[in-house]
């Protein structure tokens, strides 16, 4: 029985029959100036093979000089991650071929690295804090916490990057030729190994997503990475194994190699539950095996065999210094930490008045940073959260695209939410001056201005519009005449609708109630 023959199980019922284990491999491309090992710059994009060197491309006689700023913001993530920073470690050579790293070997960490036994927590919004059968989450947290126990964190240089031109998907199967960019060959690399995840229940694919975002916004808080899945400085091999419920023995892995965003992680761990299940419910054997996601059906796809362990020949790397980094140094990277995301996320909830549900809302629209940037701006906590919550999420679904991606900036929101303060602006003509702004028609004020969008707040042009509404209405005006003053509202309608909804609507009640109620 193989993944091609067999027939996918839905999930409840695999997570209902068996326990995932998932574990997860992050590397983090670090934003040093300069690569690992050398002096070529690190920008993206540049043209190919043109940021190279001999040492970066192994040329004969060249040699390797660590990067400083490399290992200190390797440390910088350790003691976020709450690791063990080595007192004393070293580079390894790994041996293997492969077309895009350039002295077959690649310059790691094996047996020696520098931070170690950590752990990062993460919290499910509305999540229980146990598996299906009731057994709590790994290192029992309060409802909807888990602790990721961290294994290793280690620093080597990163390859190359093939492109496979023709064929399809890009790979190198079916392609009719194949181009090496050696750009990213030696750019600094950052491992974060995670101990294996039990416990997690139907919640495995939920968990391994929480923490591959959690550990993304540590890494940008901390400065030491921009994370940009999309540019591949974030990309996580997803590990996942499935046993017989209750067994108490971990079944065999499949690894589900450098996926790229946050849903893939958790499609990639609930496609394999219920491929794996599958083949364990028909008798079938679980290859132990790399595998690759298909972004455009969310299934994966095999890879290499793992079966038998591949032999990488580690030695230490005899052309650089074993590491030692002084105690003192290392205090002193530890006092300089920034505000970890978790503590800056229960600061702001108190500091805005903001209920989980509140939090929990920013965090999945991924608007945080943009609300506080808003708020820092000028607006209020409630008025930043309104608009981009509110309309620019809905422009954002409507386009596809994240909120960080429209092209309206924190300060522009927060000087449109100063233009309603000011009574400048309604939040109708608000919306109208977001959707000039999104349209490319400058600032909002110059929208404002270009529009003729401002609130009408003349008394003169007000009780003109007032009186062809009371004209217009006689019925609706007697009735207010009488005491039904919540017929006020269709007077106001129509006044709105007289001045293309820039009446300034409470001066226009207060005049409509003159009017009509005063002897």
């Amino acid at each position: 029985m193989t993944d091609q023959t067999a027939t996918l199980v839905s999930f409840d019922e695999a997570v209902s029959r068996y326990d995932p284990v998932i574990g997860l491999e992050t590397h983090v491309e670090l934003g040093t100036v300069t690569k690992m090992f050398c002096g070529c710059p690190t920008q993206f994009g540049a043209e190919p093979n043109s940021q190279v060197c001999p040492v970066c491309l192994g040329l004969p006689g060249s040699l390797p000089v660590a990067s400083r700023a490399a290992i200190e913001f390797t440390i910088r993530i350790g003691l976020a991650l709450n690791c063990s920073i080595a007192e004393h470690c070293r580079f390894a050579r790994k041996n293997y071929f492969y077309p895009d790293m350039p002295k077959d070997y690649q310059i790691s960490q094996y047996d020696e690295p520098l931070c170690t036994d950590g752990w990062l927590d993460i919290t499910l919004e509305d999540a229980p804090p146990a598996s299906a059968d009731g057994a709590p989450p790994p290192r029992a947290q309060p409802a909807g916490r888990f602790r990721v126990e961290i294994e290793r964190v280690h620093l080597e240089e990163d390859t190359g990057k093939s492109l496979h031109v023709g064929g399809s998907a890009g790979r190198i199967h079916g392609a009719d030729y194949s181009l090496v960019d050696y750009n990213r060959a030696g750019i600094p690399l950052v491992e974060i190994v995670t101990k294996p995840v039990a416990g997690t229940g139907p919640l495995a694919p939920q968990v391994a997503r929480a923490y591959v975002t959690e550990l993304r916004d540590l890494v940008r808080a901390l400065g030491v990475s921009d994370v940009r899945m999309e540019e591949g400085s974030l990309r996580c091999d997803v590990n996942t194994s499935l046993a017989p419920k209750g067994s108490g023995t971990w079944g065999t892995r499949t690894e589900t190699k450098n996926v790229n965003s946050l849903r893939s992680v958790e499609r990639a761990v609930r496609y394999e539950i219920e491929r794996q299940a599958a083949i364990l419910d028909a008798g079938g054997r679980i290859v132990q095996e790399t595998r690759h996601l298909q972004e455009d059906t969310g299934i994966t796809t095999p890879g290499r065999s793992k079966e038998e362990a591949q032999d990488y020949r580690y030695f230490p790397e005899p052309d650089l210094v074993p590491i030692a980094p002084p105690r003192d140094w290392v205090e002193q990277i530890r006092a300089a930490l920034p505000e970890l995301p978790d503590a800056r996320r229960s600061r702001l909830q108190q500091e805005w008045g903001l209920s989980d549900l509140d939090m929990a809302a920013l965090r999945n629209a991924g608007a945080l940073d943009l609300v506080t940037e808003t708020v820092a701006a000028g607006a209020t906590p409630a008025d930043a959260r309104k608009w981009w919550l509110g309309e620019l999420s809905r422009e954002a679904n409507k386009s596809g695209r994240d909120l960080a991606d429209l092209p309206i900036t924190p300060a522009q929101v927060a000087a449109v939410a100063k233009l309603v303060m000011s009574d400048i602006l309604n939040d109708k003509l608000a919306r109208q001056v977001i959707d000039g702004v999104l349209a490319g028609e400058g600032a909002p004020e110059e929208v404002v201005a270009a529009r003729g969008l401002a609130v009408v707040s003349d008394d003169g042009v007000l009780t003109a519009a007032v009186d062809e509404a009371i004209a217009a209405h006689p019925d609706v005006a007697q009735k207010i005449r009488d005491g039904k003053v919540a017929a006020a509202g269709a007077l106001l309608g129509a006044v709105m609708k007289a001045t293309r909804g820039q009446a300034d609507a409470t001066r226009a009640r207060e005049l409509i109630m003159e009017r009509l109620t005063q002897p």
